[in-house]
C-alpha cells in the first residue's frame, strides 16, 4: 500500500502504530539503556542526585475546550509524566510555535491560563523560546515542554513496574474518557445535552500524598491510547494476565452516552487528569482511602487485579460474567488530542 511509507495520523494516536514507529525508527537510531526502558520520564544520575527528565508536545483541536486549553493542558501533560514517575516536579520549558496572524489576546489568555496552573503544580517556568511560521504552515498555536524534577531513591523504579504478581489491584482515580470525549464534543459541536469537561489536571500533588503513604508497583497516566493502552502495555511487560471488571469502571454518564452513540470504547478514550495505580491488596485499600479523601480521587475505584491467567492479555469481565480481551488501538480514534 502507498500508505506504509508514509506517516498517517495513527502514528501518533499511542496505540500499536505509534509504538512500531518508535520502535522501528526512533530506538532503532537513538537507542540507549535509559530510551529503551520507553518510561514517561527518563531517570538520570546526576551527580549524586536522581532526577527524571521528560518532553512533550501540544497541538490539541481545538485550542480552547471545556475545562481548559492548551497552555493549562501543557502544564498538566508535563507535570504528570514527571509524578508517575516517581518525581517531585520543579522545573520546566514552554516553548512556542505560532502562525502569523494568531490574535495577541487568544495568546495571552493561554500563558495565563499556562502561569496560573504552573502555581497549581508548584512548579517553575525557567526558560522557553517562540517560533513566528508564515499563515498556514502551523495550526493556530503549538507548544513544546520539557519538565525536570527530583526523584528520591526508594520512588525511582515505580514507573518500571518491577516486582508485580498475580494478585496485585489496578486502582484509577476517577471517570475515564472525559478529556477525550470533551475535546471531541467541542470539536464537532454534536450540541449534547450533558456538558462534558476535560478532567484536565496536574497530578503531582496527588500522586505525592500516595507515594509518602502507600508501596506503589506502578504507575502511568492514561493518556493517547487510554486505560486498554496503558493496561496492554503492562501486561506484556510483566508477563501476568490483567481482568478489568467492567462494573467497577467509573464512567461519567455523558461519556457513556457519547461514547455509544459513536462506537467507541471508554477504555481507549483519552484522560488528562487520571492515574493508574498498582500495589498489593492490603496496600491497594490503603491507597483507595488517600485517593479519596482528594478532590481529584474522589471517584476512585479498583477496576481490577493481575492474574496467572492469559499472560500478556488484557481481558475485562463484564455483569454478566462473560469475557472479552480488551486489545490496544492500533489505529487512532481522534487524532490532536493532546
Amino acid at each position: 500500500m502507498a500508505n506504509e511509507n508514509k506517516i498517517m495520523l495513527s502514528h501518533g494516536s499511542g496505540g500499536r502504530m505509534m509504538h512500531e514507529l518508535i520502535e522501528k525508527t526512533f530506538l532503532k537510531h537513538f537507542g540507549n539503556n535509559i530510551l529503551s526502558e520507553q518510561t514517561d520520564s527518563a531517570i538520570l544520575k546526576v551527580g549524586t542526585a536522581d532526577l527524571a527528565f521528560t518532553t512533550d508536545s501540544f497541538v490539541i483541536d481545538p485550542i480552547f475546550f471545556p475545562g481548559g486549553n492548551i497552555g493549562k493542558l501543557a502544564v498538566c501533560g508535563t507535570v504528570n509524566d514527571l509524578a508517575v514517575s516517581g518525581a517531585k516536579p520543579l522545573y520546566i520549558s514552554v516553548s512556542f510555535i505560532i502562525e502569523e496572524g494568531f490574535l495577541i489576546n487568544d495568546l495571552e489568555i493561554i500563558v495565563a491560563s499556562l502561569a496560573a496552573e504552573a502555581r497549581n503544580a508548584g512548579v517553575l517556568i525557567v526558560t522557553g523560546d517562540t517560533k513566528v511560521v508564515n499563515k498556514g504552515k502551523c495550526d493556530k498555536v503549538f507548544i513544546n515542554t520539557a519538565g525536570i524534577g527530583s526523584v528520591s531513591l526508594e520512588d525511582r523504579n515505580v514507573s518500571k513496574a518491577m516486582n508485580i504478581k498475580p494478585g496485585d489491584v489496578i486502582i484509577i482515580n476517577g471517570t475515564i474518557g472525559d478529556h477525550g470525549m470533551a475535546i471531541m464534543n467541542a470539536r464537532e459541536s454534536f450540541n449534547f445535552k450533558t456538558m462534558i469537561e476535560s478532567d484536565c489536571a496536574s497530578l503531582n500533588h496527588l500522586i505525592r500524598e500516595v507515594l509518602d503513604q502507600s508501596s506503589v508497583k506502578f504507575m502511568r497516566d492514561p493518556t493517547r491510547g487510554g486505560v486498554a493502552t496503558v493496561l496492554n502495555e503492562l501486561a506484556a511487560k510483566c508477563g501476568f494476565g490483567i481482568e478489568i471488571e467492567e462494573s467497577s469502571l467509573p464512567v461519567n454518564r455523558g461519556v457513556k452516552a457519547i461514547c455509544e452513540v459513536l462506537g467507541f470504547d471508554p477504555l481507549h478514550v483519552a484522560n488528562e487528569g487520571k492515574v493508574l495505580i498498582v500495589a498489593d491488596e492490603e496496600q491497594g485499600l490503603e491507597i483507595l482511602k488517600v485517593l479519596k479523601n482528594n478532590k481529584l480521587g474522589q471517584n476512585s475505584a479498583i477496576i481490577g487485579k493481575v492474574i496467572s491467567d492469559h499472560p500478556g492479555k488484557v481481558v475485562l469481565r463484564n455483569e454478566t460474567g462473560g469475557r472479552r480481551i480488551i486489545d490496544s488501538l492500533a489505529g487512532d480514534q481522534l487524532p490532536r488530542i493532546c
